[in-house]
């Protein structure tokens, strides 16, 4: 009887202290939380174009509380939190109308930047309206401004976020693949447009996750997230061409913002 109670005691004990550190170990969570200051950068995958409900306040930059920076700011409520991503921006646009929040305080960054440099719209744009040849010929101008001419400007927009915010962790998102392959799309661009423009995507990234690493910053790679969600898929998280409203082409929706981006933010942040 006394060793029974005697385990019965101890286990009693560990429990308790078991719940108590579990209990600490929250609330220390929760107050790292509360102290966190958060600056979200970036373009129209950042500022959210393509998820609709786009605050006014925002103007032609179609900020949105869709978005995955606003999604994991209200999921996890930092001390601040600052949202200057704007549809359209490329690495100079950041440098030069997104940095102002940013400070030696700032604990948390994220950005999505490149696809605008390497002029994604003028490919999409392209290959919808112009022969396969063109397509590809566009692509593969593309591809060698990633190679030629990208990696620097990445560089200057990295180095003068780290100037700024000195200790920050800063967050690097890639891009989606676009096109499910041998999908149900019955019409529109060829299977080898689709192929080649995937290829692009995954170029562009992995171009983005080498000098993110060079600056001792995280690459998040959404492609995986989004596969099976492509366009051509059953059940896609972008949009195709969008003749309703034409600059929602080719972005996440509401539902890739928040099944894509933000649980590949949350687990790099």
């Amino acid at each position: 009887m006394k060793l029974s109670r005697i385990a019965a005691f101890s286990s009693s004990l560990l429990l308790t202290v078991a719940l108590a550190l579990t209990g600490a170990s929250a609330a220390q969570a929760a107050q790292q939380a509360e102290s966190l200051d958060y600056v979200a950068l970036g373009d129209s995958y950042s500022s959210g174009v393509g998820a609709g409900n786009y605050d006014s306040a925002s103007g032609a930059c179609k900020r949105t509380p869709r978005a995955y920076p606003a999604l994991w700011a209200a999921a996890h409520p930092p001390s601040t939190f600052a949202f200057t991503a704007c549809s359209g921006a490329r690495t100079g646009d950041v440098t030069a109308s997104q940095l102002a929040p940013l400070t030696p305080s700032t604990d948390l960054v994220s950005l999505t930047v490149g696809g605008n440099d390497a002029g994604f719209a003028d490919v999409m744009t392209t290959c919808v309206t112009q022969s396969e040849s063109a397509c590809l010929a566009r692509i593969a101008e593309a591809r060698a401004y990633v190679d030629s001419t990208l990696p620097g400007k990445l560089d200057s927009v990295y180095g003068a976020i780290r100037a700024k915010a000195t200790t920050a962790h800063v967050v690097v998102i890639g891009y989606p693949r676009f096109y499910k392959l041998n999908g149900s799309c019955i019409a529109g661009l060829t299977e080898r447009e689709r192929a080649a423009i995937n290829g692009a995507s995954d170029y562009l990234n992995a171009a983005t996750a080498k000098r993110a690493a060079d600056h001792g910053y995280t690459f998040a790679d959404v492609a995986p997230a989004f596969a099976g969600h492509e366009i051509c898929s059953s059940a896609p998280w972008l949009h195709s061409v969008k003749w309703t409203n034409i600059g929602e082409s080719y972005h996440p929706t509401a539902a890739g913002q928040s099944g894509g981006y933000l649980p590949v933010f949350t687990s790099a942040a």
